[in-house]
């Protein structure tokens, strides 16, 4: 499987996203207002739009995001495969994504790159774009799609990947990592946990270093997928750095 990708053109993402706020209520009026029409679709009964607010971090027009963290697979000195991450993290969400902008225009500049996440054909890759059109930061051509053919599009999405041509369901990176036999990124928090841990924890560390296990997640599972061996623990370097 997967015979015609080259490992080392791939760079890995995940990000990491919360609300804009640290609650409803500091939100100003129109926000509020726009935020109560978005949730009115999954509120259940007896909720308010303040009570479901901290799911506003996944959606890109009431969230930002305060981590990304991209890996890529090289060569190391043995001949076998190794792992280097870096993160992308701050509170102001500009700086962060002209870093990230910059770290794909150096890597595009030696590699024919593809982008890889899970699910990030749905969530990361265009959350990315959207903040960086709200930050009126210019796309990098590889996130720049609008017109290009589907076979332009330089994307590989894990999940995607797993459905075979079937798009009946979600399959979680944790229950992939699971049936595969790759350590979880999940044993300290998860993705739900994230906008408590930024806005009342203010730990904004602890949530790269979760990031980052995400990121080496994928690649260990597109390596599954091509029926390869995962890369050793010795052999992933994490350089992270504050924007």
């Amino acid at each position: 499987m997967l015979d015609h990708i080259y490992l080392e053109d791939i760079l890995f993402l995940d990000i990491e996203t919360v609300p804009q706020s640290p609650d409803y209520s500091g939100l100003d009026e129109t926000s509020q207002y726009l935020w109560e029409l978005k949730s009115a679709s999954f509120c259940k009964e007896g909720q308010t739009a303040g009570d479901v607010y901290e799911r506003a971090g996944i959606y890109a027009e009431f969230g930002k995001i305060i981590c990304i963290s991209a890996g890529f697979i090289h060569k190391h000195t043995d001949g076998g495969l190794a792992f280097r991450i870096k993160s992308c993290y701050n509170d102001d969400e500009s700086t962060l994504l002209k870093e990230f902008s910059d770290l794909v225009s150096r890597f595009s500049s030696q590699h024919k790159v593809q982008l890889c996440a899970h699910n990030g054909k749905e969530f990361d890759f265009p959350y990315i774009a959207r903040r960086m059109l709200v930050n009126t930061i210019r796309l990098p051509s590889i996130l720049d799609i609008a017109g290009k053919k589907p076979w332009e599009v330089s994307f590989l999405d894990t999940m995607e990947l797993w459905r075979f041509g079937d798009y009946k369901s979600y399959t979680s990176l944790k229950t992939l990592t699971h049936i595969f036999g790759i350590p979880s990124p999940k044993d300290d928090i998860d993705g739900s946990q994230v906008a408590g841990v930024y806005w009342r924890e203010n730990d904004l560390l602890r949530i790269v270093r979760y990031c980052e296990k995400d990121v080496l997640a994928v690649a260990q599972l597109l390596l599954r997928y091509k029926g390869m061996e995962l890369i050793a623990p010795e052999w992933v370097n994490s350089t992270t750095f504050q924007s």
